[in-house]
């Protein structure tokens, strides 16, 4: 691979991170499962790629996320939130704020709109993007930061790429059945060992996969049993309110179309100086890893937690939905030095041929009801 190459301070902090790995796998008898090692490269304290303190958005992070594009992302979030806050509690919850862009931006566009929100709690894992964002939303003190969530909970809960990071095992069809990737250590350098697979991690994959048994040996994919946990835990502080949504912007797919023949080395991807590779265990600590969403497992994990599945639509749907058209022309279409890159960001956003289609929005909650546009959109029997 031709990827830039770290400062020597960066690769420093990730030969202290893989020395930690190490040790951690030859406690465990020589190997761990992926999602451990992914758990490591991304949490580790003060050593993952998550909280460490290398910048990780924008142009000089490893990738830009929709809220980075344009304040028209967060603004048509906005009119939705608004919708949803007259029908439960001016109350809103973020998971993984980022550099605290969307919050920034739905809380300038409720405030100019008259809708008072007074809390905004954010749940972040990262020591150096809090401190962003705290920077960042200084001039909002409705603004709070959670170590825990609330019991019950009644408002709107945002989380943009926030499934894709959470730890994935790996698993891969071989003659005799589904075997587990492990991470080991050989000659110095992590690699991957198949090991045959636990009852539980067996029953993920009748669970999870259709027609499983029917894959050619040899194939490998992920198993999302992290993130389902996740979302019945999300469920639970649903479950506990009266009122309320939560959408989940992601990459990924429903089950149907998540395993395909031709999607035999998985969807695992690393993300480093906006590069994106398949191999993370380059430099631990300095990429992201990640794995695309399967939405039909997350939208059963919170259902069978309680909760309604309220909506499942595309990225595109949804922001159209939302207005992000009429949103744009607030901006004139003369001035083109304003307009066309507000323009342009758009286009990035609901086109699909970029994000419009890969991303999805998973909706959540009890109730309430979605905007009419928002239904219009609705794929929900795709899952």
């Amino acid at each position: 691979m031709s990827l830039p190459v770290p400062s020597s301070d960066a690769l420093a902090a990730s030969h202290t991170l893989q020395t930690l790995i190490a040790a951690d796998i030859e406690r465990h008898g020589g190997a761990i499962s992926f999602a451990r090692y992914m758990e490591l490269a991304l949490y580790a304290p003060g050593l993952g790629y998550y909280s460490g303190g290398s910048a990780k958005l924008g142009k000089d992070g490893d990738f830009t996320t929709a809220p980075e594009l344009s304040p028209l992302f967060g603004a048509a979030l906005a009119r939705v939130a608004a919708a949803i806050i007259a029908q439960s509690a001016p109350r809103i919850l973020e998971f993984g704020a980022g550099t605290g862009k969307l919050a920034f931006d739905i809380l300038t566009e409720l405030a100019a709109a008259g809708v008072t929100v007074e809390r905004y709690d954010i749940v972040e894992l990262s020591g150096e993007l809090r401190g962003r964002q705290q920077e960042k939303l200084r001039d909002f003190p409705q603004v709070q930061w959670l170590d825990a969530l609330p019991a019950s909970f009644d408002g709107v809960v945002f989380g943009n790429e926030v499934l894709d990071a959470m730890p994935v095992h790996l698993v891969i069809k071989h003659p005799e059945g589904w075997q587990e990737l492990q991470v080991t250590v050989a000659d110095g350098r992590f690699q991957y060992q198949a090991t045959p697979a636990s009852d539980e991690l067996l029953a993920q994959v009748a669970r999870q996969i259709p027609e499983h048994e029917q894959l050619p040996d040899g194939y490998v994919t992920e198993l999302h049993g992290i993130a389902g946990s996740f979302m019945a835990t999300l469920a639970r502080m649903l479950a506990g309110g009266k009122a309320n949504a939560a959408f989940l912007f992601d990459y990924g797919f429903p089950a149907h179309e998540y395993y395909f023949d031709q999607r035999a080395a998985g969807t695992l991807m690393c993300h480093y100086r906006h590069h994106a590779h398949p191999d993370p265990f380059y430099y631990p600590g300095l990429q992201d890893i990640t794995a695309h969403v399967d939405f039909t497992a997350m939208a059963l994990a919170a259902q069978d937690a309680g909760i309604d599945v309220l909506g499942y639509l595309n990225q595109s749907g949804f922001l159209l939905g939302a207005g992000i058209g009429e949103l744009l022309l607030r901006t004139d279409p003369a001035d083109a030095m304003a307009y066309l890159p507000q323009a342009r960001a758009m286009q990035k956003l609901v086109s699909p041929a970029e994000m419009g289609e890969l991303f999805k929005v998973l909706v959540v909650g009890k109730g309430v009801e979605l905007p009419e546009a928002i239904v219009l959109q609705d794929r929900t029997h795709r899952l």
